[in-house]
């Protein structure tokens, strides 16, 4: 993990955490914000163990002025001098106690708006709330994760595991993973506070132990434009 102390460049290294981006009443009303979506539809996924909603920013239209304030601008600035747009929008809520974990992995598909032969690309998938694909490793490693926190983090409520350095082996075949998870660390974040992670970056998360909630704003932000015949399909443009 490195210094948290800025919010610094997601270029060749993979993970950074951050001071706090929002103060606990920013926080607050960032939560009421995404309280106040409807919970219906498909890009809605509520149960005991946990409750996401898909392409947020597009759900809940009033949560992107909430969250562009100078610090995720300044940090955004940084990642991407020339510019970038958003490419993913998640909030994710793991409830006190909440069973659900997340196995190793790396975020290796994107969501478009439709399939195209295309070479490099796939496989894909089509589900409820649209179709996304795993594009060439060249667009994923011009892509940055910023994982708002909305509460304490920490190894007793979810936080994430990861191996550092895993984002520079490419996309890592499944049965080379768990001889890499030796060196994982876990990252923990105060509530309003950032982490900033490439989506090549193997990471991961326990069960919850602890009676404390986790809720986390998860956006995917690029600068590279895919062909023209695939367009992301949350694509905003970032103003800086």
């Amino acid at each position: 993990m490195l210094p948290a102390s800025g919010p610094g460049n997601c270029g060749p290294k993979a993970l950074r955490c951050c001071p706090p981006y929002y103060n606990a009443h920013e926080v607050a009303t960032l939560l009421r914000s995404v309280e106040s979506a409807p919970a219906s539809g498909p890009n809605f996924r509520r149960s005991q163990e946990v409750f996401a909603i898909r392409d947020v920013l597009g759900e809940v239209p009033g949560l992107w002025p909430l969250l562009a304030t100078d610090a995720l601008r300044r940090a955004l600035a940084q990642l991407f001098p020339a510019g970038c747009h958003l490419t993913k929008s998640i909030y994710f809520d793991k409830p006190a106690g909440s069973n659900w974990l997340v196995a190793w992995h790396q975020d290796l598909m994107i969501n478009v708006d439709r399939r195209a032969n295309l070479p490099g690309f796939g496989p894909w998938t089509s589900k409820p709330e649209g179709i996304s694909v795993q594009p060439p490793v060249a667009v994923l490693e011009n892509e940055c994760t910023i994982r708002i926190h909305l509460d304490d983090c920490d190894a007793t409520n979810g936080a994430l595991k990861v191996v550092p350095g895993s984002h520079q082996r490419g996309v890592v075949p499944a049965a080379e993973i768990a001889g890499l998870t030796l060196a994982a660390t876990s990252c923990a974040v105060p509530a309003g506070g950032a982490m900033l992670m490439k989506p090549l970056l193997l990471h991961a998360s326990n069960r919850s132990t602890s009676d404390r909630p986790r809720r986390v704003l998860h956006l995917e932000f690029a600068s590279v434009e895919l062909p023209t015949e695939l367009v992301w399909r949350e694509r905003k443009q970032v103003m800086q």
